[in-house]
């Protein structure tokens, strides 16, 4: 945005606010997508008519509507007809309607997860977008949703769940009681106490009947959101037919009321000369101040216009042909030093290589971590959009979520959700009065493994993530693990078993050693990482130098190894843990880090086995061999240590189905 603009924009908002704020442009707030894997031909019916059905989508939401849906059909055949259908929030004005309309056929046409899907729904916090190669019209679907919640958890759990279910269900029936083709949206507050309020919305499509409306909501409502998001300050489940959100800050528009009218047979006295002189006094005071707001309003769209059509130039020169399916999750500089009250010391969190880290918070109430690149930073310009490309496309709720990133001439910023700024390089190595239960170890190390695993394997893509350590993986307030830092992460081909690179990058200590010697990084990379994490986790030591000879007796590994080949594993356990863990469990996850650190990586388990070990006890494992102790020659200042690129995190989120939706194949990836 041009420099002129922080001076111009504030004086406008400062004279018109009460009049422009309603309708003026705002941001849209993307939020999830689930496309089908049956693919269809390009070039083919069915795409001529699906971009009929996307522009009849789009140009209906420009003509003040909230709701539409329509079937599209060229030929005889029946499998090209086309369904599909948008439905905006009921709060928002028909040109954010519109504006998120566009968007999200946009998204649906060019993003390579959907581009050739035969069945596809998109999420925006202002609006759903749907289509199908089957009718799903007034009908039911269950499938394919998508919750997100707010970290920071209410203090009195349990009153607050009371008053949320109460409210949540009343507001569901003020929604639901609307008949089939009605507006099915409603908004309520209540107070929690004398200082907070709860506020909450429903919708549903309006092509429902009322039963399956509530239906639909009271999945919601007392199935989806007892699992996701009840004791939270904030929380939404969207599904294909409703929708629901609450909040402890008002995030829902004012409704327009119709005005009262007057008892009927009276009519109110008037004084016409002072009536005149009224209407002469507002004529004197009113016309000047809309001619200066529509001159000004005109000033800002013209700016505003410019500004955006030069964000549009610096993301097509960063991303080409990615930067079209980017600009939901770009951010202006203005917007981010709000949020962190212009990068203030206050609100620095972390620093590293990168530069720093800073707590903040957005206007929508989220708090985010925003990762801000110095000019002197090793990550350059490719770095910061491979690391772009990449996060934007991870999803789970052991990794930490992006939200979006900032790109101007002399800034480069990443936006993180923010769990916290405690890492488990922190507790295990920190303070000895914070020391971790087994209890708390036994689910970080299971919930680190599920993070990996997603993304070695239920990831569309297989991301080798090359920098796995304790700080890199974060706690959230209930002690959840979310693995950052995707700075040194590689994206390789699904059937791909190793890749090698001449730049060897990481942090010594957590190495494999056939990426330390030789550069080659692999799944079983990752894996080796894990399990010397296991075993700090494990010991409460850490391990500084892995690659020590065996014959050196303070390694991490020849310890844990010498306890294990002399039948004493129980020796190694950090001494705040006696008596206070379960022995099967700490010898298994023993056992599991000295499989996971085997010299030879193909003696190494997957990570899908290292979880199902963890998750089944029952299964027998094979026996270890001697951990990688080795020392060939290593130059250790050719290693590069790089610090963990984010202190950030998250306000959670998951997909609730990876099932169909309608009749076609989902895979929410």
């Amino acid at each position: 945005m041009a420099w002129y603009l922080k001076y111009v924009i504030p004086l406008i908002f400062s004279i018109i606010t009460l009049n422009f704020t309603a309708t003026r442009a705002q941001g849209l707030s993307y939020q999830y997508q689930v496309c089908s894997t049956n693919k269809f031909t390009p070039n083919s019916t069915f795409q001529r008519d699906l971009t009929t059905l996307f522009s009849s989508l789009s140009s209906t939401a420009s003509s003040n509507v909230e709701f539409f849906n329509n079937t599209v059909t060229a030929g005889t055949n029946s499998s090209d007809t086309v369904y599909g259908l948008f439905l905006c929030r009921g709060d928002i004005p028909s040109d954010l309607c519109n504006h998120c309309v566009g968007n999200a056929t946009q998204r649906l046409s060019t993003h390579a997860d959907c581009t050739l899907s035969k069945a596809a729904v998109v999420y925006y916090d202002e609006c759903i977008v749907r289509y199908s190669n089957r009718s799903f019209f007034s009908t039911l679907t269950m499938q394919a949703g998508y919750a997100l919640w707010n970290p920071t958890n209410m203090t009195n759990q349990e009153s607050f769940k009371r008053l949320l279910y109460d409210t949540m269900n009343k507001t569901a029936d003020d929604a639901a009681h609307f008949p089939t083709g009605a507006k099915k949206f409603a908004t309520r507050e209540t107070s929690i106490d004398i200082f907070q309020k709860l506020y909450c919305l429903a919708q549903c499509t309006q092509d429902l009947f009322p039963g399956d409306c509530r239906s639909c909501l009271d999945s919601l409502i007392n199935s989806d959101l007892p699992g996701c998001c009840a004791g939270s300050q904030g929380g939404r489940v969207y599904y294909p037919n409703c929708i629901i959100r609450f909040e402890i800050y008002p995030f829902f528009r004012s409704l327009p009321t119709a005005p009262t009218p007057s008892p009927a047979g009276l009519v109110p006295p008037t004084n016409s000369g002072e009536n005149k002189s009224r209407s002469r006094t507002i004529i004197l005071i009113v016309v000047p101040i809309v001619s200066l707001a529509t001159f000004l309003t005109l000033l800002y769209y013209v700016l505003w216009r410019r500004a955006r059509k030069s964000s549009k130039i610096l993301l097509r020169k960063n991303f080409g042909e990615e930067s079209s399916t980017l600009q939901g999750l770009q951010f202006d500089l203005v917007t981010i030093k709000e949020a962190t009250n212009n990068f203030s010391p206050e609100n620095e969190i972390g620093k590293g290589g990168f530069g720093e880290v800073y707590k903040g918070i957005l206007l929508d109430g989220r708090y985010i971590a925003v990762k801000r690149l110095s000019k002197s930073s090793r990550q350059g310009s490719v770095e910061f959009r491979n690391e772009i490309l990449l996060i934007a496309k991870l999803q789970h709720k052991n990794l930490v979520a992006f939200i979006g990133f900032c790109l101007e001439e002399e800034e480069k910023i990443l936006i993180y959700e923010y769990v916290s700024n405690r890492s488990l390089d922190y507790f295990l190595f920190g303070y000895p009065e914070e020391k971790l239960s087994w209890y708390q170890r036994y689910n970080i190390i299971k919930g680190t493994a599920l993070g990996i695993f997603y993304l070695h394997e239920y990831s569309r893509l297989k991301v080798i993530h090359r920098d796995l350590k304790p700080s890199n993986v974060l706690l959230d307030e209930n002690m959840n693990p979310k693995i950052s830092d995707f700075g040194l992460a590689r994206i390789v081909d699904i059937d791909q078993n190793r890749a090698e690179t001449n730049r060897i990058v990481g942090t010594y200590g957590y190495m494999s050693p056939e990426y330390a010697m030789f550069g080659q990084f692999s799944e079983k990379s990752d894996v080796f990482s894990f399990g010397i994490m296991i075993l700090e986790i494990i010991t409460g030591k850490k391990n500084g130098n892995s690659y020590k000879s065996n014959e050196d007796d303070g390694g991490l590994m020849s310890n844990v190894w010498r306890n294990w080949t002399n039948q004493t594993p129980l020796s190694i356990l950090e001494p705040n843990m006696k008596e206070n863990y379960f022995e099967t469990e700490v010898i298994r996850c023993i056992e599991i880090g000295l499989l996971c650190v085997q010299e030879n990586p193909n003696m190494r388990p997957t990570i899908a086995e290292v979880v199902s070990y963890l998750n089944d006890l029952t299964i027998e494992l094979p026996s270890p061999q001697e951990p990688a102790f080795f020392s060939h020659g290593i130059d250790q200042k050719a290693v590069m240590q790089q610090e963990s690129s984010s202190n950030s995190s998250v306000i959670g989120s998951m997909p609730f189905s990876v099932n169909e939706m309608s009749i076609s194949d989902f895979y929410p990836r």
